[in-house]
């Protein structure tokens, strides 16, 4: 049963929008990891045919306490896999159900005309390609490590290092044990798509994290600086959170909240593979924390990453998503609204990062021009990362201001970032750069916000092979 449950939580977890397939797999501590990939991987491929045999044998309506995802694993393992050799009492459930699933089965590959389980697919899904190709970033975790280190240890490892990238050009033509700086931001490493880590010393350490490139933006752009609290407000898997500790340099607060108990379990052991000191973890709706609660009062960044459609995870599996209904669109943008109005109800709040996976106007300029309009001139938005390509859409005057991400121009997932600053009367224009930069400005005269450092050697753990 084990096997069939960590591949529903894994499926939950990509319609979240928690991370892609590999990274939620290796984070779900089921021991045998290919197996339960080979079976997450298969499922999505088969996700469309599923969700019609699902419906045409009404097996949800009849077994209503059975979870829609862990009906999609065991309908695809019991039909198309190996025939349901675990699962308990689900595994009898499925099997009471075997006759109408497979009559349903037969009565699809009739209407379709063809007489293979294979043919059922479309071209892309039998091809089995995969998602847009993204290359694999890498995050160097500053707290355990440096650029250097890491740079030396893969070269000892056999890759070849290319220096610092010039362009979005330069990372897609990658291939082979070939790796690049990134153009962007400073602890970045970038390597060819589906470069696999989960299995090196670095990653297992804690001294590398996974992460892509544009999940990596909130943080930067957030850029806390050491000593302050910071609230992560909708913070599993972790990723970020570890991010915002190492901007921190681990000297500062950071709250974060969750309302599941499996991904703070999950992200908790996370951090603390990271090195991350100095963070409370709550299982809290973040809706319900109090702002005037004394504890917050000293609260001046947040990072607002709130539950959204996923939109534009590209490598959430080997198909493309439905588009999510007008409804399920208002509904989140209506949450999205109330969590970010909220957010900016903390009084010592000084700068807010908004950020989304989502392509979706509604949950992303809508929401920050309606919050922005509910608060009248307290807050204004940064022009973040002017050097940026892909800006915000023309939605409301400013709105170029915000930054979106996507495959086919920054090569990373779908995203969309807002900074958020709190308006003092008689105050300047809000900068374009984050704190970080500003206070290092006068030793980097001449670039841009986010690029690399001349790289020097700091005294940090070192991972020997």
């Amino acid at each position: 049963m084990a096997l069939y449950s960590a591949a529903a939580a894994v499926l939950e977890g990509l319609e979240r929008g928690e991370g892609g397939i590999k990274t939620l797999v290796y984070n779900s501590r089921f021991p045998h990891v290919r197996q339960l990939y080979a079976l997450v991987s298969e499922t999505l491929r088969y996700s469309s045919v599923l969700e019609k045999l699902l419906a045409g044998s009404a097996l949800l309506q009849a077994e209503k306490k059975l979870p829609p995802q862990l009906a999609k694993v065991l309908v695809y393992d019991l039909l198309f896999g190996k025939g349901l050799k675990c699962g308990g009492r689900w595994k009898a459930l499925a099997r009471r159900h075997r006759a109408r699933l497979e009559a349903e089965l037969a009565r699809l590959k009739v209407q379709q005309k063809v007489s293979r389980n294979e043919d059922l697919l479309a071209p892309a899904q039998a091809a089995n390609p995969g998602a847009f190709q993204v290359p694999r970033y890498v995050r160097v975790n500053t707290l355990k490590t440096c650029v250097d280190d890491v740079i030396d240890f893969f070269k000892r490892q056999g890759y070849s290092y290319l220096g610092k990238a010039a362009s979005v050009e330069e990372l897609r033509a990658l291939s082979g044990k070939k790796f690049l700086l990134d153009l962007h931001l400073p602890e970045l490493l970038v390597f060819p798509p589906q470069t696999d880590f989960h299995d090196n010393l670095l990653y297992t350490s804690g001294h590398i994290i996974l992460q892509d490139k544009a999940s990596c933006l909130p943080a930067f752009l957030l850029a806390p600086a050491a000593g302050c609290h910071v609230i992560d407000a909708c913070a599993a898997p972790g990723n970020k959170t570890s991010h915002l500790a190492a901007i921190l340099k681990n000297k500062g607060q950071i709250f974060a909240f969750d309302v599941d108990t499996k991904r703070l379990a999950t992200m908790n052991t996370m951090l603390m593979r990271a090195g991350v000191t100095g963070f409370q973890l709550a299982q809290q709706d973040f809706l319900t924390v109090d702002p005037g609660d004394p504890k917050y009062s000293k609260v001046t960044y947040i990072l607002l990453d709130p539950s959204c459609s996923g939109s534009g995870m590209v490598n959430r599996g080997p198909r493309e998503e439905a588009a999510p209904s007008a409804e399920r669109l208002q509904a989140l943008a209506g949450f999205q609204r109330k969590v970010l109005s909220h957010a900016l109800s903390f009084p010592a709040l000084r700068r807010l990062v908004y950020s989304t996976c989502s392509l979706h106007r509604e949950e992303n300029e809508d929401v920050v021009q309606a919050v922005l309009q509910e608060h009248g001139s307290a807050f204004r938005l940064v022009n973040a990362f002017p050097s940026w390509p892909c800006r915000g859409l023309a939605a409301f005057p400013g709105a170029e201001s915000c930054l979106r991400a996507s495959p086919a121009d920054t090569l990373t997932q779908g995203f969309f970032v807002a900074v958020l600053e709190r308006h003092e009367e008689g105050a300047a224009a809000p900068s374009s750069l984050p704190v970080a930069t500003e206070n290092n400005v006068q030793h980097r005269e001449g670039t841009e916000p986010g690029a690399a450092p001349k790289r020097r050697k700091r005294k940090k753990q070192r991972v020997k092979e």
